[in-house]
């Protein structure tokens, strides 16, 4: 199994900050340091300091020397196509090859209208997205004067630069980033996986309901012709450790005061199984279910991005 850190910065996190946690991630091990991409605040307090996720993970790509840097998972409604594989290709220059990039249809809708930014039905945000998708492959795996005329976006002649043609190789050995496809499972969503993606990444599901989606994405590659085994099995999943019980319950409190919630007991148990949570026997056993229903890297989703140490305990969970 392989592991990456998932934060979500729209908690009022700044940029020194998102650093911090960051850099505690390369120093800890992870093979990634992931972040969500969201303009207004939540869970929790709304109205607190946000950035953008692109032009901090364009600071970390600098700041950081090994760790893969990516997003989960950057909204089409946010950024046109071509303006995202543009921006993607410089910040993965910057990095010296460590940027992936999850893609979506975004949801939230408040956001939306707090920045004046358009956010059509759904339907038109996965047709969209489908776009997106096409232009992504077109501008970074087609030779020059690539075109395409879709409903929502159309290339002319293109012409991208730095291209990638594999002349420079990559950290993570690819020809370009990945591209990671989030959902839970949906029909449309894995077949655009299985056309498009090279990882498709399950999202707050619990192990049970990822072998299920893993066995639905096999039956939507063999339909076009593809090898399953082609495409990477990831899971975002919620992570809250502690070293010993005393540890554990300090941590449920913090993350209890910061979502609003008042029942730790029961907090708990609606996500027993579906996240990585408890001791480490208890966490290992959740990861073994994952590992088990085909999952291949768990993005630890953690709600308590200024506890560094959370970052450490994780470290010593995973090298366990």
């Amino acid at each position: 199994m392989r592991f990456t850190l998932q934060t979500e910065p729209q908690q009022g996190i700044t940029y020194r900050e998102i650093l911090a946690i960051a850099q505690a991630a390369e120093a800890a091990g992870f093979e990634g340091f992931f972040r969500s991409d969201h303009y207004t605040s939540f869970p929790g307090v709304s109205g607190l300091h946000t950035t953008d996720a692109w032009a901090t993970l364009a600071g970390l790509a600098r700041d950081t020397q090994r760790i893969q840097l990516g997003t989960l998972v950057s909204p089409v409604t946010f950024r046109i196509p071509g303006e995202l594989a543009k921006i993607v290709a410089t910040v993965d220059e910057m990095s010296g090859g460590r940027v992936e990039v999850g893609v979506g249809a975004g949801w939230n809708e408040r956001e939306h209208a707090e920045l004046g930014l358009p956010y059509p039905d759904t339907k038109t945000r996965i047709d969209q997205l489908e776009e997106q998708l096409i232009i992504l492959h077109g501008l970074w795996d087609e030779p020059d004067g690539w075109s395409f005329q879709g409903v929502h976006w159309q290339v002319s002649d293109s012409l991208f630069r730095p291209r990638y043609d594999g002349s420079t190789p990559r950290a993570d050995g690819r020809r370009r980033p990945n591209i990671i496809l989030g959902g839970t499972g949906k029909p449309r969503s894995l077949r655009l996986a299985a056309k498009y993606a090279d990882e498709y990444n399950a999202s707050g599901s619990s192990p049970e309901e990822v072998a299920v989606i893993n066995s639905n994405l096999d039956a939507a590659c063999q339909a076009i012709g593809r090898d399953p085994k082609s495409i990477t099995r990831s899971v975002m999943t919620g992570i809250l450790i502690g070293r010993d019980q005393a540890d554990l319950a300090a941590r449920v409190q913090a993350q209890l005061e910061m979502f609003g919630e008042g029942d730790g007991a029961g907090w708990l148990a609606a996500r027993h199984g579906r996240w990585v949570t408890g001791t480490f026997d208890e966490a290992r056993a959740v990861v073994q279910r994952f590992a088990d229903a085909g999952a291949e890297r768990l993005m630890l989703q953690d709600f308590l991005p200024r506890d560094i140490e959370h970052v450490r305990v994780m470290s010593e969970f995973i090298a366990g």
